[in-house]
């Protein structure tokens, strides 16, 4: 199965070892499934782990470790242009487009793209994670 992961997924699984968001990078990096990722959503990722609130958080060494983790481990494709819908934080958008184009659901935490569940594939890290355990 092929997904993309939102940055706040990402980041949340370095912010604690415990959780949903840790689980599937757990499964992730063990093959369960793949993680699509652009170079927006790559840059996304980098830019939340050089913030200052972060770096209290997350010592810079193993923010760098971790991103270089995910570029040579994440599936690469490139960006995609238009969304088939827009979400209320277009900042979202880039998302919804990769995701369309590449016909394979979105996890993330964010309250706007998981307020589109009706009309696109969005599923929270623990509903993913709950589907990934069933299977």
């Amino acid at each position: 199965m092929r997904v993309v992961l939102d940055a706040n997924v990402v980041v949340s699984a370095l912010l604690s070892r415990f959780g949903a968001p840790a689980a599937l990078i757990r499964l992730w990096l063990g093959g369960e499934f793949d993680f699509v990722a652009s170079e927006r959503l790559l840059a996304e990722i980098e830019r939340t782990l050089a913030s200052p609130k972060i770096r209290k958080r997350i010592a810079g060494a193993d923010a760098e470790i971790f991103l270089a983790l995910v570029r040579g481990t994440a599936e690469r494709v490139p960006d995609a242009d238009e969304p088939p819908v827009r979400s209320a934080d277009p900042d979202d958008d880039y998302l919804l487009a990769l995701a369309a184009r590449e016909r394979i659901p979105i996890i993330s935490g964010d309250a706007h793209l998981l307020a589109l569940r009706e009309r696109v594939p969005v599923l929270s890290p623990r509903e993913f994670l709950e589907q990934l355990e069933q299977d």
